[in-house]
C-alpha cells in the first residue's frame, strides 16, 4: 500500500467489474493486477482501463503470487458452472471449471492480502461448506435485486467488515427498457448461456415460459397477454420436440416481435456504466455481463475497507 492507494489482484477478472466497483467505492488503486483468458472480456477491460494493460497476467494457473508486489486486496468470482443449480450434474469443486476455486486459495496463501473477497452462486450445502472452511468466514448472501432491476442471488465470502445490507432501491425492469414490455418486475438472472440465443420466437417462448430461463421483452402488455394465452393453451409443459411437432402447420406470427434484452439493458441490470460494452456484439456482451458482477453490490462491500 502506497499512501492511500492499494494494490489489487483480481482473479477471473472478466471485463474488470471489480475495477469499476473500486472507483464507485472511492478506493484509490496503485496497481490493478488481473487474471483473465477470454479475449473479448480483456478487450473491453483494455478499452475502459488502458492503464491496467501491463498488469494483465493471463492464465491463473501460471501466476506466481510470490513474484508480485505486496497485494492489499484479492478479489474474484471463480467459475460457477459446476456449483450452479442450472447445471444438472453439479460436480462442485471436483468440476474442471469450478475446481479453479483452488487456484484462488493458492494465490490467497501466496499473496497474503489484508483483505479478500470471493463471489459465487447459491450451491449445495456441502459445496458451500468446503469454501467456507477453507476461507474461514461465512458467506454474506445478497440478491442484486436490492440495487438493480434484475435477480442475482449470490454468496460473498470476505473478511472486509460488513455492517448492513444495501438499501433496496426498488428498481423495476420496465423502467429501464429501451422499448417494449416485460411481465416481470425484475429480469431473471443474467447467464453466460444468454449469449447463445435461440433463433425462432417459439423456441424463445419455450425457454422463457417452460424452463424459466432468459428474459423476454414483448412489444407491449397486450402482446404479452396474447402470447401467454396462446402458449398456455397449446404448448404449456411441452418439450421443445413436442412443440416443434404441434406447431408444424400452425400460424405463429403472433410471436413475432419478442426479443431478448440488448447490451444497454443488460448494463443497467449489472449497474455497469452505460456504453461499457459498446465494442462487443450482442452475444459477446451477453456472455461477459452474465459472467460479471453487479457492480453496486461489490462497491457496497468494498466500502467496508478502511
Amino acid at each position: 500500500m502506497i499512501g492511500n492507494k492499494i494494490n489489487v489482484l483480481s482473479l477471473f477478472d472478466g471485463m474488470s467489474c471489480g475495477r469499476i466497483a473500486l472507483e464507485r467505492a472511492n478506493i484509490k488503486v496503485d496497481n490493478y493486477f488481473s487474471s483473465e483468458i477470454k479475449d473479448y472480456a480483456i478487450k473491453v477491460a483494455d478499452i475502459n482501463y488502458p492503464q491496467d494493460k501491463e498488469n494483465r497476467l493471463g492464465d491463473i494457473t501460471k501466476i506466481n503470487g510470490l513474484m508480485l508486489p505486496k497485494i492489499d486486496l484479492l478479489i474474484g468470482g471463480s467459475p460457477c458452472q459446476d456449483f450452479s443449480q442450472a447445471n444438472k450434474e453439479r460436480l462442485g469443486d471436483k468440476g474442471i471449471k469450478s475446481g479453479l476455486f483452488y487456484e484462488y486459495i493458492r494465490l490467497l496463501k501466496e499473496t497474503n492480502p489484508k483483505y479478500f473477497l470471493l463471489e459465487n452462486v447459491r450451491m449445495k450445502a456441502e459445496h458451500e461448506k468446503i469454501i467456507t472452511d477453507l476461507l474461514g468466514v461465512n458467506p454474506i448472501v445478497i440478491n442484486s435485486e436490492l440495487v438493480a432491476p434484475h435477480l442475482r442471488h449470490r454468496l460473498y465470502w470476505t473478511n472486509i467488515p460488513f455492517s448492513e445490507m444495501p438499501n433496496n432501491k426498488g428498481l423495476k425492469l420496465n423502467d429501464f427498457l429501451i422499448n417494449g414490455y416485460s411481465d416481470r418486475e425484475k429480469a431473471r438472472t443474467l447467464l453466460e448461456s444468454d449469449s447463445r440465443p435461440l433463433s425462432t420466437p417459439i423456441k424463445m417462448a419455450h425457454r422463457y415460459f417452460n424452463t424459466g430461463f432468459t428474459t423476454l421483452i414483448f412489444k407491449n402488455k397486450k402482446h404479452y397477454e396474447d402470447i401467454k394465452a396462446h402458449f398456455d393453451l397449446n404448448f404449456k409443459g411441452r418439450s421443445a420436440k413436442e412443440i416443434d411437432e404441434l406447431s408444424e402447420d400452425m400460424d405463429l406470427s403472433l410471436y413475432d416481435g419478442i426479443r431478448y434484452m440488448n447490451n444497454q439493458e443488460r448494463e443497467y441490470c449489472q449497474t455497469v456504466p452505460q456504453g461499457y460494452t459498446d465494442s462487443l456484439t450482442q452475444n459477446e456482451a451477453a456472455c461477459i455481463l452474465g459472467d460479471g458482477w453487479t457492480v453496486d453490490v461489490i462497491a457496497h462491500i468494498l466500502k467496508g475497507i478502511k
